[in-house]
């Protein structure tokens, strides 16, 4: 990738002043420093978030589609050869077909040997077509001594092979070609970038910078820089790039803007700091690390990550990432069309008894934290009168409250009521099985969640789920005490960590089960 001009993010000299400004701010404020609130993050810093709204494509995943269209297409391609030369009736498909894919799987394998699936080999596809053409012609060699040692040994087998092998090859050169175009068109309007933040500013973050600009394929975009010291400790603009505000203001900046990774400028030996940031942190769906290149200290090889040749100390992954998050959306949209294929009939029912029973809509939408906490809407089956409903949720539904319908009471203990949120899962709104979103305004005894349970935000690092680990283990219904939360959170954050689909697909098959304990719920 290109080294990035950065007068295509900011106006450093129309908005130096405005980042003077908040190290100023800092400066006088002597609480700013780790007190401050997402909610009050500075205009600078959103100005420059709203420039960061749009996703990218993740390398991981391009790559991995890449590898399979490939695949397909010389397996077609090695079918029409077979096709246009014996034609519909010669041979067998079950021949066919292996040897088909056989050649295609080889070629797969020897251009991931040669290193052509890299990003830099990718984007540069005349200097590596050499080796490109070398592997397809490895693979094709292989598969064309099996056929003739193993299918047929008559020579008339050689124009077939032949056509094969040219067509293919000529199509990887094209395919090629043009991928190579599409990615550096994607690095040029930043569609397959990865975005960081740097924590922490002065010379570290200099350094930091200056180290990451030498990378040749350097896939870095630096968004800004985020430090809690004043302008006397850490310059209002760090190698062009501007400070944007404090790390409290950080977390909202994050929320707001599409990050990938936050890297840590401060040296090991500050471990007091690097504790203190990572404890704001780690709430975020993001990589975290710490930059290494200027440490003395030095760990084994497999430590570190690196971006080009920087070396960075990984402290917090992005849960549920490329294909894992593939994998989970595919279980979610298979599993919900076939539990509405199997329960129709109940949701047919239930909306007829909501609706026969009190005045108002079936439906019921409530506003909660999704994932990275933006909000979204819930659709339920109302099962409260519709003149006393509470859409905030700030008032806890408890045992026998006069609030809920005689239907509502018994879709409740069952929880039927959460069966319209398949309708959200196949949306992309929430996932079968994760964190339960909890309303935006819930509470207990007048505290917000967040105030009881230290980190609770993490566990909108992934979608929140229909169901999930906390609730098959009996942490479901009414939160009456600070206890209940805790625990809620503790199961979710342990989901999140040990995330799997065989822990998907356990927790989905025992919730039925689970459900048969009503005791909290009401």
């Amino acid at each position: 990738m290109n080294k990035i001009d950065k007068s295509e993010l900011f106006d450093i000299e129309a908005l130096r002043k405005q980042a003077s400004e908040i190290s100023r701010r800092q400066s006088n404020d002597p609480g700013a420093e780790g007190s401050g609130n997402p909610a009050d993050m500075n205009d600078f810093a959103r100005q420059i978030a709203e420039q960061f709204r749009d996703g990218t494509r993740s390398p991981t995943l391009v790559i991995g589609q890449l590898r399979l269209f490939e695949f397909f297409s010389l397996v077609a391609i090695g079918l029409a050869a077979f096709y246009l030369h014996y034609g519909p009736s010669a041979g067998s498909l079950l021949v066919r077909g292996p040897v088909a894919l056989g050649g295609a799987a080889l070629a797969v394998l020897f251009l991931q040997i040669a290193d052509t699936y890299l990003i830099p080999s990718l984007r540069m596809p005349l200097r590596t077509l050499h080796r490109i053409e070398a592997a397809w012609a490895a693979s094709f060699v292989v598969v064309a001594i099996a056929v003739l040692i193993f299918f047929d040994s008559e020579s008339s087998r050689l124009p077939m092979l032949a056509s094969w092998f040219m067509a293919s090859g000529f199509f990887l050169t094209v395919e090629r070609i043009l991928v190579g175009y599409g990615m550096r068109h994607w690095a040029r309007n930043g569609t397959m970038e990865r975005r960081a933040v740097i924590v922490g500013g002065g010379k570290p973050a200099r350094d930091l910078i200056r180290a990451l600009e030498q990378q040749p394929e350097n896939d870095i975009r630096i968004c800004g820089i985020f430090d809690d010291r004043g302008e006397g400790r850490s310059p209002a603009v760090v190698a062009g790039y501007p400070k944007l505000g404090t790390a409290a203001e950080l977390v909202e900046f994050a929320r707001l803007a599409r990050i990938d990774m936050l890297i840590i400028s401060l040296p090991l030996s500050a471990e007091d700091r690097i504790l203190q940031l990572l404890k704001k942190l780690w709430v975020l769906p993001v990589d975290i690390r710490i930059a290494a290149h200027a440490n003395r200290l030095r760990f084994r090889p497999r430590a570190y990550s690196h971006v080009g040749a920087v070396p960075m100390l990984d402290v917090f992954h992005k849960p549920i990432r490329d294909w894992d998050s593939v994998a989970k959306r595919v279980f979610d949209i298979v599993f919900s069309i076939v539990a509405l294929c199997l329960l129709w009939p109940v949701m047919i029912g239930t909306a007829i008894a909501v609706k026969a029973t009190s005045k108002g809509p079936v439906f019921f939408t409530q506003k909660r934290h999704g994932f990275n906490n933006e909000v979204i809407n819930v659709i339920k089956f109302r099962s409260m009168y519709a003149d006393r409903a509470d859409p905030t949720a700030r008032d806890a539904v408890t045992k026998n409250d006069p609030r809920v319908t005689p239907v509502g009471r018994f879709i409740r203990k069952t929880s039927i009521d959460e069966l319209p949120q398949l309708l959200n899962v196949l949306r992309g709104e929430l996932s079968l099985v994760g964190p339960r979103p909890h309303a935006v305004l819930a509470q207990t005894r007048n505290r917000a969640y967040s105030d009881i349970v230290e980190g609770y935000f993490a566990r909108h690092r992934v979608k929140p789920g229909v169901t999930g680990w906390a609730q098959i283990n009996g942490w479901r219904g009414e939160i009456d005490n600070d206890e209940k939360i805790k625990f809620r959170t503790a199961y979710d954050l342990y989901y999140i960590e040990n995330w799997s689909l065989l822990f998907d697909l356990k927790i989905l098959l025992l919730t039925p089960y689970r459900l048969l304990n009503t005791e909290n719920a009401y």
